[in-house]
């Protein structure tokens, strides 16, 4: 198992002043983490599916000006990309890790599967856990506890709003122990993706 976890100094990355100067920071400290925390979550991932999966790391490549508020690494069914593909995320803001199944809003076919989720909201309140987060705005810190979500709501705005997302998943605060643990956080990072894991291939029928 992979035993690589997240310091204080990678959260810290965030506060650097610059584009290029964050940015040497992430390729330097951060970006070796993902590619084998993601290398290993894609095979879990695959054998999970049954499919074979990619890794993708966020290059920030149209960036000029604007340092990125964070960084992440992205598992898709797709090789060339996974802005476009319902998405496993893992990573880093400032202030804590995140984990989510990501629909952003390049993804074509969202209100298909926004349809489909409204259609089984009940089967979707048994999958995803109270304790879980729902972020509608990935460029955004913010997200709200599964429990206290309006689910009906949030998944016709996913539906009617073009730039509105859907993501699931968990927040570990950067103060966490377990983050730092790399063997603790691949276990919760693999338990994350298993119980997000029948939501995602239901969001495949409606793509098909």
């Amino acid at each position: 198992m992979t035993k690589v976890g997240f310091s204080t100094e990678d959260f810290n990355t965030f506060t650097i002043e610059g584009l290029e100067p964050r940015m040497e920071a992430i390729r330097s400290s951060i970006q070796p983490k993902f590619q084998l925390i993601g290398e290993e979550l894609r095979l879990y991932v695959e054998s999970l599916l049954n499919q074979d999966m990619h890794l993708h790391i966020a290059q920030h490549a149209r960036r000029t000006t604007n340092p990125p508020k964070d960084t992440w690494l992205a598992i898709a069914a797709n090789k060339r990309g996974y802005k476009k593909h319902p998405h496993f995320q893992v990573g880093l803001f400032d202030d804590h890790l995140f984990v989510w199944l990501a629909y952003i809003y390049e993804l074509p076919g969202k209100q298909d599967i926004a349809k489909l989720f409204l259609e089984n909201e009940h089967d979707i309140k048994e999958t995803v856990p109270d304790s879980y987060m729902v972020s509608l705005d990935h460029t955004k810190k913010q997200a709200e506890p599964f429990q206290t979500l309006d689910l009906t709501a949030s998944l016709e705005r996913f539906r009617d709003v073009k730039k509105a997302e859907w993501l699931v998943g968990r927040h570990f605060s950067a103060s966490d122990p377990l983050v730092q643990d790399g063997e603790a956080l691949m276990t919760e990072l693999k338990r994350t993706v298993q119980t997000l894991v029948p939501l995602y291939k239901l969001s495949y029928t409606a793509l098909q």
